[in-house]
């Protein structure tokens, strides 16, 4: 029987965003051993796009890995699917309809390609490398620009029959509510407890109340890092605005925790820098919602990920998941 020593075993995690692509070379440890970016919306076609990866990917595996050979590839994109290998409709990508994105990078890299949505990538990567590690029943809600999340029950992650389980950003928590910009749903999560819907809450408010220190500032600057700045000067228009942000989140998460009881939940994107600003009334509230045989059981953890490397630590995990 052969020895394989896993210290040396490299996977290529990729993260797709709309604007952005990061990759990097990833070790068993959850060691970023190189990592770099290519811009995604200036490539018209997919295969544009990977030639100009493996232009920049490959010096980096011929550097780190040994014999140039990785393990495999990960990659989180939007509107991924795990079963398929494929990219299915995303809104934000230049490249519409269907594409085969995991066989193209199989075909360019000759190596095994996964993928899945960012959030669930980030799941995976918290339960290898960060606050999830040994948990098996945990929920990650992704709070940045959108509200994403990925569900893991009895250690695997819930994908659901087609792939697409767990868009809890999508949920409505106040039927006939805030419109989506982009969906047209009416009161879902990610309307009210995003970057996007916490920029939409503060020009609401602080139209209401002219003495709010968010007046100082231009329309197009009021945003999630503004609003923290003014209550972290105890402004109690921007404070509100976290309160209300976090009652909005602790309702459904009362409903997320109904659904799967898992032993926490992990919090992770922008918009947690807030800090107890925004848990303390989410934590509130979704307790004050949890039926008595749920409550004072779920914590709500930070991600214990760094933001800038999360997102390629939690697309290289998909190549170490069995």
């Amino acid at each position: 029987m052969s020895v394989v020593d896993l210290s040396k075993q490299v996977a290529l995690g990729i993260d797709i965003g709309g604007t952005n692509t990061k990759f990097g070379l990833v070790n068993h440890r959850g060691e970023i051993l190189a990592k770099g970016s290519i811009p995604t919306d200036q490539y018209s076609t997919p295969e544009a796009f990977i030639d100009a990866l493996y232009e920049n990917i490959q010096p980096l595996i011929d550097e780190h890995a040994v014999d140039g050979i990785i393990e495999g590839i990960g990659v989180g994109a939007p509107n991924a699917n795990y079963y398929r290998g494929t990219i299915e409709l995303a809104p934000n990508l230049p490249w519409k309809g269907v594409i085969n994105f995991a066989d193209l990078v199989t075909a360019k890299f000759k190596s095994p390609c996964k993928m899945t949505n960012d959030a669930n990538a980030a799941a995976l990567g918290e339960m290898m490398y960060g606050a999830a590690r040994g948990m098996k029943d945990f929920i990650m809600i992704t709070l940045g620009t959108g509200v994403g999340s990925g569900i893991v029950s009895g250690g695997h992650l819930i994908y659901g029959h087609d792939g697409f389980a767990g868009e809890l950003g999508h949920t409505i928590v106040k039927p006939g509510g805030r419109k989506h910009w982009s969906t047209g749903s009416e009161g879902s999560l990610e309307a009210y407890a995003s970057a996007t819907g916490i920029a939409i809450t503060a020009k609401k408010m602080r139209a209401e109340f002219p003495d709010s220190m968010l007046n100082q500032f231009p329309e197009e600057a009021i945003n999630s890092k503004t609003v923290h700045e003014c209550a972290l000067k105890e402004d109690p228009v921007a404070i509100e605005v976290f309160r209300y942000t976090g009652q909005k989140l602790g309702e459904a998460l009362a409903n997320f925790v109904m659904f799967s009881s898992p032993e926490a939940i992990l919090l992770f994107g922008g918009v947690i820098k807030a800090g107890d600003f925004i848990l303390k009334p989410a934590k509130l509230h979704m307790e004050r919602n949890l039926l008595p045989i749920f409550r004072n059981k779920v914590r709500l953890v930070f991600s214990e990920l760094d933001e800038a490397d999360a997102a390629i630590l939690g697309a290289s995990a998909l190549v170490w998941e069995k």
